[in-house]
């Protein structure tokens, strides 16, 4: 348990950020399945446009310090090779 109020404070502020980084995290996760189900579906337009938001999210997510950048490059890095692949 936090001592002082600047410690208090921390912790509400640790427990805000975990929250919306958590909410992050997990729409990231679902969106990289959803282009890796649409790459299997041999769909190419569908493909296209998950792997777009994939990206999109990945590079997002990067940016706000949920996700490493170095992770979200690899990431994005595999669901292109994918991609590359499957056509």
């Amino acid at each position: 348990m936090a001592n002082t109020k600047s410690a208090e404070k921390r912790n509400r502020q640790a427990q805000k950020r975990r929250a919306r980084n958590v909410s992050v995290r997990t729409g990231a996760k679902s969106v990289v399945k959803k282009a890796r189900e649409a790459l299997t579906s041999k769909d190419p337009k569908a493909a296209q446009e998950a792997l777009r938001l994939a990206t999109k999210m990945l590079n997002k997510a990067a940016s706000k310090g949920v996700l490493h950048p170095k992770n979200a490059a690899r990431r994005i890095s595999r669901l292109a090779k994918a991609a590359h692949k499957a056509k």
